[in-house]
């Protein structure tokens, strides 16, 4: 039996706010911490394999999204902090931007 995970691979761009990108980071230490061998992709692959294909269910989860304030995902539980760091192959994230005000 050929498994989702290991079927054939396509790249995608995404671009989002810093706050949604450092809770992806905290979803992939929580795997971490539970033991799970798990990457950024993996969790990425999994919500989207695993949430209902309905008009209604993507628009309720759209317009939530673009309810929450700035600072929706800025709390985290105090745990966090003891979960392993996620480690990323090649150049660090950030590298290669500009300075402001350069």
């Amino acid at each position: 039996m050929k498994l989702l995970w290991r079927s054939q691979r396509r790249n995608t761009l995404v671009s989002w706010p810093h706050a949604v990108d450092d809770r992806l980071e905290r979803l992939v230490a929580a795997g971490l911490a539970a033991g799970e061998n798990v990457s950024r992709s993996q969790v990425l692959a999994a919500l989207v394999a695993s949430t209902e294909v309905s008009p209604e269910q993507v628009s309720a989860l759209v317009r939530a999204y673009r309810r929450m304030p700035a600072e929706a995902l800025d709390e985290h539980p105090d745990t966090a902090d003891e979960w392993p760091q996620v480690r990323h192959p090649g150049p660090r994230r950030g590298a290669g931007e500009k300075p402001a005000g350069a």
